[in-house]
């Protein structure tokens, strides 16, 4: 009797397992956690930053929708009663203010951030995790040829000696055009800009066409913004970058969307990319990092401005056209 009633407890464990086991195999495997990111990265930056993130949080599974910078403003707006992404990033600081003002982004202080607090919104809607600096790339070898003196401030740049040649994007048709002649006209008023365009070679459509052309010898001195410029002196280019008394810039930076879908998910992505870890991997793609020490301009030797009055940017390109492009 014993041994019977032994063998139905050892039955009756094995048949408890045996059911245990077919349970668990009728449940799914657990599905990764989700992240949907609106960005204007370029694919090199947004490869890399994606790469670093997910190899430190596996279990997220992350989607990053790439548009320009106005595409996304204007889509999280028209989302902002049913979001449908939670975090935009590297979008710049104009379209990070428009976001804030329409209500789309809510505060957030990332846990452990090191940056610099001349990238932080005042009310904490939003960080900026590095500034696009807009300098002179200077061709030293047409420099000497031509007996020209080195600039060294923009004021330079009106000096007669420089006519002919000096050439810049076209405010109308760049977004780095329109960063140095809005900045130009605020620090310095239209007359400066009436002097600069006399010693205008040529204007470009493109942002980084200027720099090319000087590291190609088709112009002394190209207005362009920092790695641009830095990519032809890496090319070993007889090119040397010039960042004036104040520097045209652009903070490029995230926000937190309000009512975000993935809320932890997303502050987990904030607290990494504005951490040192996540500086390193922006450091080698950006001119300024916002985390001293990263990037590959030195914050302490640069005065970035702080644009003196709001930007019509609309009114300001019609201005400017009536004015230059004839």
């Amino acid at each position: 009797m014993k041994n019977r009633l032994r063998i139905r407890n050892v039955s009756g464990v094995a048949l408890g397992t045996l059911t245990m086991l077919f349970a668990l195999a009728m449940v799914p495997a657990q599905a990764k956690e989700e992240l949907v990111l609106y960005t204007a990265s370029n694919s090199t930056i947004e490869k890399d930053v994606m790469a670093a993130f997910q190899k430190k949080y596996p279990d997220i599974d992350v989607q990053s929708i790439n548009m320009s910078t106005g595409p996304i403003t204007e889509r999280a707006i028209a989302e902002k009663a049913n979001p449908q992404a939670d975090i935009i990033w590297m979008v710049n600081d104009i379209a990070l203010e428009q976001l804030k003002g329409a209500g789309v982004l809510e505060p957030y202080e990332p846990k452990g951030s090191a940056i610099d607090d001349a990238f932080k919104d005042p009310d904490g809607f939003y960080m900026g995790h590095n500034a696009t600096v807009m300098g002179m790339a200077v061709n030293i070898k047409l420099l000497e040829e031509k007996k020209l003196p080195m600039p060294k401030s923009w004021d330079d740049l009106i000096k007669p000696v420089y006519k002919g040649q000096i050439t810049v994007a076209a405010p109308t048709k760049s977004g780095t055009g329109l960063s140095i002649f809005s900045t130009m006209h605020d620090a310095f008023g239209w007359n400066f800009i009436d002097n600069l365009h006399q010693n205008i070679f040529q204007y470009n459509s493109s942002g980084s066409a200027a720099a090319r052309q000087t590291g190609s010898g088709e112009t002394v001195i190209g207005l362009s913004y920092d790695t641009a410029i830095l990519q032809q002196v890496t090319a070993g280019m007889p090119v040397e970058l010039v960042v004036g008394n104040i520097s045209p810039n652009v903070i490029e930076g995230a926000g937190l969307i309000a009512g975000a879908p993935h809320p932890a998910e997303a502050k987990l992505f904030l607290d990494w990319l504005f951490s040192e870890e996540g500086a390193k991997v922006l450091a080698p793609h950006v001119g300024i990092g916002a985390v001293p020490g990263y990037g590959n301009i030195d914050l302490s030797k640069v005065s970035l401005w702080k644009m003196r009055r709001p930007l019509d940017a609309k009114e300001f390109k019609r201005e400017w056209a009536a004015k230059y492009e004839q």
